[in-house]
């Protein structure tokens, strides 16, 4: 269901924004110490607009109206969480802001390449193809993906910062000429008609209002014959939002990580064929029989670790690791070093985090529902 209207798009308002609550925080080497350089005053408006959708609004309380006013402000409501969450996730996770599967043995870094690989590879993309990247983050699966294809790849994002993060990794890769990432709202983009030979998205279009209706703008950008990949986001079918338990697991991951409205699996394929796409292969790779299961870092799980190099990704994502980062926030925004509202949203991913693992036990959620689609050469 998507809301009755899109939001009015005002680059220069978010550009303003941007300026003011990160400077030039985009310039620094690390999350981190980027986090420490933000405007108190930008980052206490982004925390107020982005909570607001969530404070004092119980999954028991929730109502459809509740899920509409986030349906309706989905842009704004996307764009504020990234300001806030994005040297977060840097810092604790990498640059590629998704998840993948786990081969026995294989580092946390590897298995995240090998999970853009993998998309790449089952969309066929080559050599110079001029290919779109729908919520593209800093740039890390685009980076990726040039490396391994050869593909030139223009990233789409609503969050300046990030853009900003990703044009400067770009230098830094000597992919400048490969890659370059623009600012639009992916329900109503400005590319013309027929411009891309493939879109893919990874992890990124569960943020839009209706799955219809982002899927049927990249139909419009896709040239006849051309590919669409995406890993989605998906409650399964074994989800009932009648069941208070399920209902809480949803909220608290659609909270986490700012998402206006999940849907399931089979409101996927349909919104995918909807948009006029022949579905050419679709699978719930989170149902392979891995050994390692892909939430395992964030269950802290020391046992499956790959590599001695991943100790400190999953010693962060443990309670006793989360529970110092809260603390050393916390500290941090007492002593007037970080901004406040950074520990609320560090606790916040937290919770999305204990919530991610409880939905992959319960086979309730999927990160990586993997959907293959082509345009017909006749639309």
């Amino acid at each position: 269901m998507a809301p009755s209207a899109l939001e009015v798009e005002d680059h220069t308002r978010d550009a303003a924004f941007n300026k003011a609550m990160h400077g030039k925080s985009a310039e620094e080497r690390a999350g981190f110490l980027a986090m420490m350089k933000k405007d108190p005053r930008a980052q206490q408006a982004a925390v107020d607009e982005y909570f607001k959708h969530w404070d004092n609004k119980s999954s028991a309380e929730e109502t459809d109206a509740i899920r509409e006013a986030r349906r309706a402000e989905y842009a704004t409501l996307t764009r504020h969480y990234y300001n806030l969450a994005t040297d977060l996730y840097e810092n604790g996770w990498g640059a590629s802001f998704h998840f993948c599967r786990f081969a026995h043995a294989e580092p946390f870094h590897q298995a995240i390449a090998r999970h853009e690989h993998y998309l790449a590879h089952v969309m066929g993309l080559r050599d110079n193809m001029k290919v779109l990247d729908v919520g593209c983050g800093v740039g890390g699966p685009a980076r990726e993906i040039c490396k391994f294809s050869g593909a030139n790849i223009t990233g789409l994002n609503n969050n300046d910062y990030q853009i900003e993060r990703a044009n400067r990794y770009s230098g830094v890769h000597g992919l400048a000429d490969k890659l370059n990432f623009v600012k639009g709202d992916f329900m109503q983009m400005s590319f013309p008609p027929d411009t891309f030979d493939a879109v893919y998205a990874i992890e990124a279009t569960v943020h839009a209002p209706s799955l219809e209706g982002v899927y049927s703008q990249i139909f419009k950008v896709l040239k006849p014959g051309g590919v669409f990949g995406v890993y989605e986001w998906l409650m399964t079918e074994a989800y009932d939002n009648e069941n208070p338990e399920h209902r809480r697991i949803r909220l608290d991951i659609e909270q986490g990580d700012g998402i206006s409205n999940m849907v399931q699996i089979s409101e996927g394929l349909k919104a995918i064929k909807a948009a006029g796409f022949e579905l050419e292969m679709h699978e719930d790779l989170a149902d392979r029989p891995d050994a390692t299961p892909w939430y395992y870092p964030l269950a802290g799980d020391f046992r499956m670790m790959g590599s001695m190099w991943d100790f400190f990704t999953i010693a962060r994502m443990t309670r006793l690791g989360r529970g110092a980062v809260h603390q050393l926030v916390g500290a941090l925004e007492m002593f007037k070093i970080a901004p406040r509202g950074t520990q609320k949203t560090a606790d916040s991913l937290a919770k999305a985090a204990d919530a991610l693992v409880e939905g992959g036990r319960q086979k309730l959620f999927t990160p990586m529902y993997l959907m293959v689609a082509r345009k017909p050469l006749n639309a």
